[in-house]
């Protein structure tokens, strides 16, 4: 089956929230996993635009937080997909927070996710190709085809982790 690319453009999504007193730690600082979900969600919602169909978390390749988010702030998580395999695609985010009555946003998060793509059996369905448009698109197309080589290496080389099903 050949289906025709579509564009960066076409996955990109930016979802904003304020952050409240529900989602702090005891240091008044949001909590990691919160932000987590909130990367996850827009970059599952990134990877079924793309797709045209749903798509799930297969792996997190990086997530690292570069700065605190706090209560009141308006917390922005950006996605789009960076590259694409035949059912699996990798999106990258990028969280900004700035204080909820304006000022200067602040780069806190950066996260490269892996989805595969499901039918409406559960089962990995090939995808589009991705139509990169600009520098930025191909810069970023490349990163990502050095990850998923990284990826593959280390599952060579340290086989793949598969939990043991609990006892019966």
């Amino acid at each position: 089956m050949s289906l025709a690319p579509r564009p960066v453009s076409a996955s990109r999504v930016r979802l904003a929230r304020v952050m409240s007193v529900m989602d702090a730690n005891n240091l008044g600082n949001v909590h990691g996993g919160v932000v987590m979900r909130e990367v996850d969600n827009a970059a599952g919602i990134a990877a079924a635009r793309h797709a045209g169909h749903a798509a799930v978390t297969a792996g997190i390749d990086e997530l690292s937080f570069k700065a605190p988010v706090h209560v009141g702030d308006l917390l922005i998580v950006e996605a789009s997909v960076n590259a694409v395999g035949r059912t699996s695609m990798e999106v990258g985010v990028r969280v900004e927070a700035e204080d909820w009555r304006g000022g200067e946003r602040r780069h806190t998060t950066s996260a490269y996710l892996v989805f595969v793509a499901i039918d409406d059996d559960g089962k990995p369905m090939e995808i589009p190709p991705l139509l990169t448009e600009t520098d930025d698109e191909r810069r970023r197309e490349a990163q990502a085809q050095i990850r998923r080589q990284v990826r593959k290496e280390r599952i060579a080389r340290l086989g793949e982790w598969r939990p043991e099903p609990p006892p019966a």
